[in-house]
């Protein structure tokens, strides 16, 4: 079972998602079983934040001068789950996710959602540096993305 502990340090994000708590720890929980772990107890942070913090994060991780929409930091470099059951943290950015502005809450949480499997992705040691990678994420997300659509909509 996945738990998420959420943390905003931008308010805009409150008038998208009123709990994100909540919001989060629904969508792990409807992850296919696969992703799911659900003998194991596993953690993770989510910082919900703006393109002026995550531009700093990513100069300062990545060596990267500009803000993203997604950064995922791993706890380990190889997962272990029984050794380390904290797998890391993401952050998202509440601009790129808002783009366009005119986004409805539901098509914001679609966004946010679709982002945060692929930074969970990250956490679970995939990257997409190589093409034959990135098709193998992509099929990934696709597939998590499709098994917890429906529930989505229940939760705006």
């Amino acid at each position: 079972m996945i738990s998420i502990d959420v943390v905003s340090e931008n308010n805009l994000w409150s008038k998208k998602i009123k709990k994100p708590n909540i919001f989060f720890n629904s969508l792990v929980h409807a992850f296919p079983k696969k992703y799911s772990f659900v003998k194991n107890k596993v953690s993770l942070t989510i910082l919900l934040s703006n393109n002026k913090n995550i531009k700093r994060l990513n100069k300062k991780f990545r060596n990267k001068n500009k803000s993203t929409d997604i950064l995922s930091f791993p706890s380990e470099k190889k997962l272990n789950i029984k050794k380390s059951p904290y797998i890391g943290d993401i952050v998202i950015s509440y601009e790129f996710m808002n783009k366009p502005k005119a986004l409805s809450a539901l098509e914001f949480k679609d966004k946010v959602t679709k982002i945060f499997i692929h930074g969970f992705l990250h956490l679970l040691g995939y990257d997409h540096i190589k093409l034959k990678d990135f098709q193998e994420m992509l099929i990934i997300e696709e597939k998590i993305y499709q098994t917890i659509k429906t529930k989505t909509v229940k939760l705006v």
